[in-house]
């Protein structure tokens, strides 16, 4: 018969391992692959930025859309004048804001 001590460990071993499990693959958001296609840029609500770090294995842009999220790879044209034209908005808004303060 198989003692309490070696069930208790047992169960114990194979609890830590299903949390690491679940741990690891969640990631909390991180991108591990980009999306193939462009994204309309009328969909994209904000974006953030996502560097390389042992979670996270790649450098990303991720979007933010009325969908969810989308990972796009920085590296790509459309991707960088999505972000200055992200910008530019940002700043006509902070101008009228603080101009409206005044």
């Amino acid at each position: 018969m198989v003692s309490i001590k070696a069930t208790v460990m047992g169960i114990t071993i194979l609890a830590v391992c299903l949390l690491a499990t679940n741990a690891s693959a969640v990631r909390h958001g991180c991108c591990r692959n980009y999306m193939a296609l462009k994204i309309p840029f009328a969909n994209i609500k904000g974006y953030s930025v996502q560097t390389v770090t042992e979670l996270c294995p790649i450098n990303a842009i991720i979007f933010h859309t009325k969908r969810g999220q989308a990972c796009t790879n920085p590296a790509l044209h459309w991707v960088m004048d999505y972000i200055n034209r992200l910008r530019s908005k940002a700043q006509l808004v902070h101008i009228k804001t603080a101009q409206a303060q005044e």
